[in-house]
């Protein structure tokens, strides 16, 4: 596993946006862990953040793309703190769009779009928190796609929580690559934070033990991929 993967598992932990008990998720699932991007709140925190989906944009996708589009709301932060970050560490420009939950209808950037607008011919790559069902590409790829004749390189999020999506036999990435034609991929995957956990010692305690194990794999069982 990659340094910075390793880094990453210990960055969501330090900033309680990876926590593991027991959680009722949006699609009524009950979980033993639980991701929540918006734990990330400090300046040094968004800094870092951006970094780390810098460099897994790096190493999916390269740096053949315009722009970076975060859907609202945690997207809008993420993608921001993201071009910045790519700007830093690897000295290419590249521009932010998100979209809004509700047009504006009047000053000069009245619209759908916040930052950049998006220009045919753009490469975009699609940028989130964390994708359970993928339902959120439903109404976000169709805002892309139809601003502009634009090319989707793929979708990053931070966590793969590895679970099946709506149609009960792929996960939800792989349904997004599936039902749109582009890649998805995460900083970091469920199994990788299990493996690199796993009775481990970090910062005095052990995260992820023998009971806790039993549960994830319980919860795989149920709700992951065959």
């Amino acid at each position: 596993m990659e340094q910075y993967k390793k880094d990453f598992i210990e960055f969501m932990v330090d900033c309680q946006a990876l926590k593991f008990g027991e959680f009722t998720l949006k699609s009524g699932r009950k979980s033993p862990f639980f991701m929540n991007a918006g734990a990330y709140v400090t300046g040094s925190q968004l800094k870092k953040l951006g970094e780390y989906y810098a460099k897994a944009i790096h190493d999916c996708y390269g740096d053949d793309f315009d722009v970076l589009f975060g859907p609202a709301y945690k997207g809008i932060p993420i993608s921001v703190v993201t071009a910045v970050a790519y700007s830093e560490l690897y000295g290419k420009e590249i521009r932010y769009c998100s979209d809004r939950k509700e047009e504006k209808d009047h000053g000069a950037d009245k619209g759908g779009l916040l930052g950049s607008k998006l220009q045919d011919g753009d490469r975009v790559v699609m940028i989130e928190d964390v994708t359970t069902s993928g339902k959120s590409m439903e109404e976000t790829v169709p805002k892309v796609r139809g601003a502009a004749n634009v090319e989707i390189v793929g979708l990053m999020v931070s966590l793969n929580r590895m679970e099946v999506g709506k149609n009960g036999s792929k996960s939800a990435l792989e349904e997004i690559k599936e039902l749109y034609g582009f890649d998805a991929n995460a900083i970091v995957s469920m199994e990788e934070v299990t493996r690199y956990l796993y009775n481990r010692e970090y910062n005095g305690q052990i995260l992820i033990d023998d009971m806790l194990k039993q549960a994830i794999d319980a919860y795989y069982d149920q709700y992951g991929v065959k």
